[in-house]
């Protein structure tokens, strides 16, 4: 019996030593993450400069919705509009250093960190959101996304957010490239945007989206470019009188965060986190079309005018920014990829 019972011992001993060391390790290839069923509450503040109005803002509130509750409220994203975190570049900032922000930013601004990824932001680049996903789809934008995570500490969840193509707000009418001389216009702070703006015949002003509206106002600058949500949400009508329809840009945004945060969460945790961000954002586009024309529709109702302009014109000019950034080569050999002409 006592032998017996000295075997039983042994074997709970040995149960007992295995249970510790098997509770005690990560699940094999998640040594950059979290375990998920640590109990832990995550929370993600998502920065945007658009405003609460701004249809992507709801997108970015739906998406809330459904990371909670594929995580059982253990990520929690809470939506902050209006630049109320700060500005993009200090949110970015912010991110890098491990802070739990996400923001929503362009190829432009990426393109200070990863040089060739600003040729997304270029004029005249792409003619639809199908082209542009086409490019965010390719190898050469994935090797991008990689080189942002290991030498810049910034994590990509998606690139497929929508805005619609940016067109030139002034209060007289253009039609050509040189109607835009001596014009001070408003554009985001990144070299791609203000050289192919100055490309384009105008005097870039870079200054944060909140600000145009008074900046008009106090005539600090005479005009802006920007894509219609934007603009009817903003009530730039109220100050600005014409739409030129010059297309140049079609925005695409991406969300990043910080890939330091980024690997705090568990491995689930950050798959659902990227498949959510590129659903949502791929339904939103759909929304940002349809509500770009009726936008527009009801700007003109306001008292804007929309004016067609002379777009190879307007190409023609903007070629020049390509040799300008030397992005040349690159677009050809980005056109070669996903078969563009």
């Amino acid at each position: 019996m006592k032998k017996i019972l000295s075997v039983v011992l042994v074997l709970v001993m040995v149960l007992v030593v295995m249970t510790g060391c098997s509770g005690g390790s990560k699940p094999e290839g998640n040594e950059n993450s979290a375990p998920a069923d640590d109990g832990k509450v995550y929370t993600l503040k998502m920065s945007t400069q658009l405003n609460e109005t701004h249809p992507m803002v709801d997108g970015f509130k739906e998406l809330a919705k459904r990371v909670a509750e594929k995580t059982g409220g253990k990520l929690v994203i809470e939506v902050y509009p209006s630049a109320q975190l700060g500005s993009d570049e200090d949110v970015i900032e912010q991110a890098i250093q491990g802070v739990n922000v996400a923001v929503l930013t362009d190829g432009g601004r990426m393109g200070n960190y990863v040089k060739e990824m600003g040729i997304i932001g270029m004029p005249y680049f792409a003619d639809s959101y199908e082209d542009i996903l086409k490019v965010t789809q390719s190898d050469t934008f994935k090797e991008w996304e990689k080189q942002l995570a290991e030498e810049h500490g910034i994590r990509v969840l998606s690139f497929n957010w929508y805005d619609g193509a940016r067109h030139f707000l002034t209060n007289k009418p253009v039609t050509k490239p040189a109607d835009l001389n001596g014009l001070r216009i408003r554009t985001p702070g990144a070299p791609v945007w203000s050289e192919s703006v100055k490309a384009m015949g105008a005097t870039p002003v870079s200054m944060p989206w909140t600000e145009v509206y008074p900046a008009m106002q106090q005539k600090a600058i005479d005009g802006a470019e920007g894509q219609h949500t934007a603009t009817y949400s903003s009530r730039l009508y109220e100050v600005l009188k014409y739409i030129n329809k010059t297309a140049h840009f079609q925005l695409v945004n991406g969300i990043i965060v910080g890939e330091k945060w980024f690997k705090t969460l568990p491995a689930e945790y950050q798959q659902i986190l990227r498949d959510e961000t590129k659903a949502v954002a791929a339904e939103n586009a759909k929304l940002i079309m349809k509500l770009s024309d009726e936008y527009e529709a009801k700007m003109v109702e306001k008292g804007m005018k929309v004016v067609e302009v002379d777009i190879e014109a307007f190409k023609e000019a903007a070629d020049k920014a390509y040799d300008a950034l030397g992005f040349r080569e690159l677009k050809e050999k980005i056109y070669a990829e996903i078969g563009k002409k």
